[in-house]
């Protein structure tokens, strides 16, 4: 089975929804139900992009900033990494982890290592 990240994209600077107790639940039962599966790996939910530090190779030395990496509007909240068959299960997962969150998710092939 190939593995796949689905990186949840939120907005920046956003208030959490009045509902969050009642997405943490269904997502819960999400994770619960890709384990009974099989195709759970492992999930985490990010700090705030200001809590980012950029590493970047320059000659011989790496420069050290704060903050993220890209300036944005939106920027990774979080992650599940699952296993699947192919792209469309890997997609069907997606599909329910975006109703569950109610927030954009990127579905991406881990490559083979």
């Amino acid at each position: 089975m190939k593995q796949y990240l689905l990186s949840i994209y939120q907005p920046d600077d956003t208030d959490p929804p009045d509902n969050l107790a009642e997405i943490m639940h269904d997502l819960e039962t999400l994770n619960d139900e890709m384990r009974a599966a099989g195709a759970w790996v492992f999930a985490a939910g990010l700090h705030a992009p200001s809590s980012a530090t950029v590493l970047r190779a320059d000659g011989s030395d790496v420069l050290v900033t704060d903050g993220p990496y890209a300036e944005g509007k939106e920027h990774i909240g979080g992650f599940t990494v699952i296993r699947a068959d192919d792209l469309d299960q890997a997609l069907e997962w997606g599909r329910r982890l975006a109703r569950v969150v109610t927030l954009p998710i990127e579905v991406r092939p881990l490559q083979d290592g």
